[in-house]
């Protein structure tokens, strides 16, 4: 008579509608070809989540000091990209593996720094890699966009032809990919 539960994701895996707001035909034959394009379930692709894409809130513009991605040590050249949630005393850090190019600011003790002549970013891996490591305890922050990887959740998609020149695609269930 007891729950008993357990997590067989280490994060949570967020899921989406793509059918929402098509109502063309020629809406649904862009849908249609990115889908077979895709062959269905096979091969991921890049979601922006509208409520969720920013390392902070969606009506702040991003900063080089949101989110804490790490410590310098004097050696560890390379941090990873994550976003805190926090509720009360409960942290979750989301690791984000696809940010936008050109978005990511970067910033050591406060002090941003140059993409480029400081650091890069490999926008498929969401790794941030200095030039020259951060020094032992200072701290390592970044403000960026982000893409969700997903891939269709559905092996076909069902279409409606309404009226002669509109239609609609009830549901396309998108769903979050582990990378």
């Amino acid at each position: 008579g007891f729950e008993e539960r357990n997590t067989p994701w280490a994060h949570s895996r967020r899921r989406y509608d793509a059918g929402i707001g098509l109502r063309s035909m020629d809406d649904i034959d862009t849908l249609i070809a990115f889908f077979e394009a895709r062959r269905g379930q096979m091969y991921g692709f890049r979601w922006k989540d509208w409520a969720d894409f920013k390392s902070c809130k969606p009506s702040a513009q991003v900063s080089a000091t949101d989110q804490a991605i790490g410590t310098g040590d004097g050696v560890a050249t390379e941090f990873v990209l994550r976003k805190a949630y926090v509720s009360g005393d409960a942290v979750y850090h989301r690791p984000v593996a696809k940010p936008v190019a050109g978005s990511v600011v970067v910033a050591l003790d406060g002090l941003e720094q140059a993409e480029g002549s400081d650091f890069s970013v490999d926008p498929a891996t969401g790794v941030v890699s200095f030039v020259v490591a951060p020094s032992a305890g200072v701290s390592v922050t970044a403000g960026f966009e982000f893409d969700v990887p997903v891939r269709f959740d559905t092996d076909r998609i069902q279409t409606s032809a309404a009226t002669f020149q509109a239609g609609e695609v009830p549901d396309v269930p998108v769903v979050e990919l582990r990378v």
